[in-house]
């Protein structure tokens, strides 16, 4: 067995998966996945060749119920079965003496996520035009499941009122303050005076590219990445998307990169909303305000990352030398939220 990579006891999870997982052969070589800041994965191939992706939560400074193994496996395992593809869900832990948090096993999908430009100019253009048209394929098919018929029963309070209260106060918790807090309150206070009438699916959470595998051809063959997700309006998921699909010449945020779609064959957003609204048959006239909600989400989520990455719990991947650039200059996390909401005619 290979030297224990961070945050997991191999010994012990190794035991744990011979005990659980039926056809797992010891002894068994584990590697840290690069490339998240939110749960951590790990490759793990058996002595019999199998190959299975873990996902527990990080290893430290973790808000809670923002890194829920328990969700994740029970959508995932939802999935199953339906036009959604995911990886196959194996075995779940739930004692955290194993390895010190619960834990999720699925088989290991092979395919490229598209996190970057350079990862997107490795798809030809004609899987690229495919790639686009499957992103919002592949998310319609999950916001035309009944999530009491996929055994999500999931709350009846209102998706914005609980996800407003939960990054609310749990951007409080990463130590927040001064003029940047007062601007997470001001556009959370704007928000809730603004909430439209919802409708009710299932809500992936994080759906973007970079939580997709593709194959060569541009089909998707899993979705990842199900901790956030929950029951709720699918605009949100649309908002979220939409948000993050970058085109050509577009002004992105102080310190970010470039997304996929900025490579010719993607499609532009006004694409992306029509074909969602083709195949949905959904109203789509209220999106700005779900853009404007995301981006302070998102605004949440990155002061927990950077809470992480400044506590010395994340891998040194050069993120936080942009951290303490931005903190430098005096950039604030919910400044595009504020822009979005302006540009959304809500004030």
């Amino acid at each position: 067995m290979t030297a224990a990579p961070t945050g997991l006891k191999t010994h012990a999870v190794s035991r744990w998966l011979a005990e659980n997982l039926p056809g797992f052969a010891e002894p068994a070589e584990f590697t840290l996945v690069a490339g998240g800041r939110s749960n951590l994965t790990y490759r793990i191939t058996d002595a019999a060749g199998h190959v299975y992706a873990l996902r527990r939560p990080p290893v430290g400074n973790v808000l809670d119920t923002a890194h829920d193994m328990g969700r994740e496996w029970r959508f995932v395992s939802a999935m199953v079965g339906t036009g959604v593809p995911v990886a196959t869900p194996r075995a779940h832990c739930t004692d955290h003496a194993v390895t010190g948090a619960e834990f999720t096993v699925m088989d290991f999908v092979d395919g490229r996520v598209l996190a970057s430009v350079e990862d997107a100019l490795e798809l030809s253009p004609r899987a690229r035009a495919r790639a686009g048209e499957q992103t919002v394929e592949v998310l319609a098919a999950l916001h035309a499941l009944d999530p009491d018929e996929r055994g999500l029963p999931g709350s009846r309070r209102g998706f914005v009122e609980r996800q407003l209260a939960r990054w609310h106060d749990q951007v409080r918790a990463t130590g927040v303050e001064g003029a940047e807090l007062a601007l997470f309150d001001e556009v959370h206070t704007v928000l809730a005076e603004h909430v439209p009438t919802e409708s009710r699916g299932i809500v992936h959470g994080d759906y973007r590219p970079g939580n997709l595998s593709f194959a060569p051809d541009g089909t998707i063959v899993a979705v990842f990445d199900w901790e956030l997700s929950t029951t709720g309006d699918p605009m949100a998921d649309l908002g979220y998307l939409v948000s993050l699909w970058h085109e050509p010449g577009d002004e992105l945020v102080e310190g970010a990169d470039p997304g996929p779609t900025t490579v010719p064959g993607f499609g532009d957003r006004a694409a992306v909303v029509s074909r969602y609204a083709e195949l949905t048959g959904r109203d789509v006239s209220g999106l700005g305000y779900w853009v404007a909600f995301h981006r302070w989400r998102s605004a949440c989520i990155a002061a927990g990352v950077r809470a992480r990455y400044l506590a010395g719990v994340m891998a040194d991947d050069g993120h936080l030398e942009r951290i303490r650039a931005d903190m430098a200059a005096g950039r604030l996390l919910a400044e595009p939220a504020r822009r979005a909401l302006a540009e959304a005619g809500i004030s």
